[in-house]
């Protein structure tokens, strides 16, 4: 009796194992995947402030040109 709880128990822990292997093995392919799209919105918000820069510019000047052409008044 003793050797069927041992061998029961024995197969329950297999399992367990087998188990937490496929977690380990799902854990490091969301790691993995989570990693790849930290990369992508750094280089997203990287080229979001570049960007930014350009339409600073941009802005710049246009108020250049219209105050060149008079098309607002100064403050």
């Amino acid at each position: 009796m003793t050797e069927n709880v041992e061998n029961l128990i024995l197969e329950r822990l297999r399992r367990m194992d087998e188990r937490l292997g496929n977690m380990e093995d799902d854990i490091r392919g969301i790691k993995t995947r989570v990693s790849a799209i930290d990369e992508h919105l750094a280089g997203m918000l990287i080229s979001l402030g570049g960007l930014n820069t350009r339409m600073d510019k941009f802005d710049e000047r246009v108020a250049r040109v219209e105050r060149r052409l008079e098309l607002v008044t100064p403050k």
